[in-house]
């Protein structure tokens, strides 16, 4: 296809919008991670700050955080809504001075946020790579049923039956044990 880039044309591309987007970021005055479930930013301040004197608001579809009489750091709107009840916020003394630190629970767990509140620079959310997690950080249910799903990919490559199928075999096999008087010699399983 004419015009297409280069994988080198793409790739110096890529860099140079991350290298724009890590320079608008770290221009903000705060910083930001996040995983798929939740969201935190740390905010430097003064040391000489108290928690009384900041004026710090958490809505489901907002935040702000100032020091009272002072401009806002941050005030505006969430790009999605998150769990108030969930939220929290804390001062915290770091070798340099004290930082807020805010916790944000997001509503929808299955989605990577472009930017803390609307009026930020976004950042591109198809290159985020998310950490790796491990089968014991699931909880039982959902563990059991991830375990059982590889099991049968694994069965399925290996061109044996899955957990469901080997079920089913064994079944019919118990049932057949128990009449010995039926004809099973038509039977097929599928």
């Amino acid at each position: 296809m004419p015009g297409s880039p280069t994988p080198e044309e793409r790739k110096k591309a890529d860099e140079e919008l991350k290298a724009k987007e890590a320079a608008e970021q770290a221009a903000l005055p705060y910083k930001w991670t996040q995983t798929i479930k939740d969201l935190d930013v740390t905010i430097p301040i003064d040391g000489k700050y108290k928690a009384r004197d900041l004026d710090v608001k958490i809505s489901k579809k907002a935040l702000k955080v100032a020091i009272k009489g002072q401009e806002p750091i941050i005030d505006g709107e969430l790009p999605h809504p998150i769990h108030v009840d969930e939220s929290t916020w804390t001062l915290e003394t770091v070798p340099n001075g004290k930082e807020v630190s805010v916790h944000l629970d997001k509503v929808n767990q299955m989605e990577w946020w472009a930017h803390v509140i609307t009026t930020a620079p976004k950042i591109d959310t198809s290159k985020i790579e998310p950490e790796t997690s491990k089968l014991s950080d699931l909880d039982g249910e959902t563990r059991g049923m991830v375990e059982k799903m590889m099991y049968d990919q694994r069965q399925k490559e290996l061109g044996k039956p899955t957990s469901d199928e080997q079920k089913k075999e064994e079944i019919l096999k118990k049932f057949m044990a128990q009449h010995p008087e039926m004809d099973f010699s038509n039977v097929k399983m599928g």
